[in-house]
């Protein structure tokens, strides 16, 4: 991509990010069309990432996935917002789940009240994908929406971000826990995924070293995010799927097509716990002791505050590019 001669150019000598992104907004993009064109935006955004880092991308100790760990205020901000309106419902549905055959629990890796039986689980939230990018971008321009609705406001339903895919944030942030995976004493044995292409993405590369030693990596139909309305979610076919990830196994998909996600409904509290739910069923009738599962952060919020009985401290909102390991036993009433 040759970008001499083009504005772009004088910004990248002066090594001021922040000018280009003001450059493209302010001069390029015209305040009529800027709702439609984020993307574009979004897209020459993440090019330029790429541009101006001098090291190779896939090197996890450049000090470019230093900065793809770290969160801006807008990110932060967002997440603290999004957190809250995932909490909607959450307590009704803990407790309905206490009425449930199977009672799940979750302990930290150090806590010495876990059950001899209990098996590890190395929770992974997907990196940073493109809605991501545009939802902080949007957040940091001022624009505000209502969540989970079918508006021109929403950059979750902007149809150019179908099934998400990572940025380039998001693969140094999977870089990243690859890394540790690899100091890790204990290794997954299974390798669960969400069938969305962005937490795909992510556990081939935090758990890339377990496909050489041919560690079952299966899609899940149950483990993906909550769905409905925010075109992000919605999985892309599963025939197409499985010619772009042929590492995976996706047998458990059942239909080709996306049938859980709905243009007009969002997925209920009570929806996505009996998901997860079923999840737990199946992963309690496995024989793997070490498991490690890419997935979302509704989804993962919902785990820790719908279905586990756990501590506080395990409770809380993941980040792009999070891992968070404990221990899960199964208790049937």
């Amino acid at each position: 991509m040759n970008l001499h001669g083009h504005p772009l150019h004088a910004l990248r000598q002066q090594n001021d990010f922040k000018t280009v992104k003001s450059f493209i907004w302010n001069k390029v993009i015209s305040s009529a069309v800027r709702t439609r064109a984020a993307v574009i935006l979004a897209l020459i955004v993440c090019l330029c990432s790429i541009f101006y880092s001098d090291a190779s991308p896939a090197d996890p100790s450049t000090s470019m996935s230093s900065a793809a760990a770290a969160h801006s205020e807008a990110t932060l901000a967002l997440a603290k917002k999004e957190s809250a309106e995932h909490m909607h419902g959450m307590q009704e549905l803990y407790d309905e789940m206490r009425k449930r055959p199977l009672i799940v629990k979750a302990y930290g890796l150090d806590d010495a009240n876990a059950p001899a039986d209990a098996i590890i689980v190395h929770f992974v939230r997907h990196g940073q994908g493109f809605h991501n990018l545009m939802a902080d971008l949007a957040s940091s321009q001022g624009r505000e929406w209502v969540q989970f609705t079918n508006t021109p406001e929403n950059p979750y339903v902007m149809p150019e971000i179908v099934d998400a895919p990572l940025t380039e944030k998001g693969r140094q942030q999977a870089l990243l826990l690859q890394s540790v995976v690899k100091e890790m004493s204990t290794k997954p044995n299974l390798v669960v995924l969400s069938p969305n292409c962005r937490a795909i993405q992510t556990g081939l590369l935090v758990f890339e070293e377990l496909l050489e030693a041919g560690i079952p990596f299966l899609a899940h139909e149950m483990v993906r995010e909550e769905t409905g309305i925010h075109v992000c979610d919605k999985r892309r076919p599963k025939s197409r799927q499985m010619k772009e990830f042929p590492q995976v196994d996706f047998g458990l998909l059942e239909s080709d097509d996306d049938v859980i996600f709905r243009n007009d409904h969002r997925e209920t509290k009570a929806e996505v716990g009996g998901r997860v739910y079923k999840f737990m069923e199946w992963l309690s009738g496995r024989d793997e002791k070490v498991v490690g599962v890419a997935s979302h952060s509704g989804w993962l919020l919902t785990v820790f505050n719908g279905i586990c009985e756990c501590d506080e401290k395990l409770k809380g909102w993941f980040q792009t590019g999070e891992m968070r390991s404990v221990k899960l036993s199964f208790v049937r009433k």
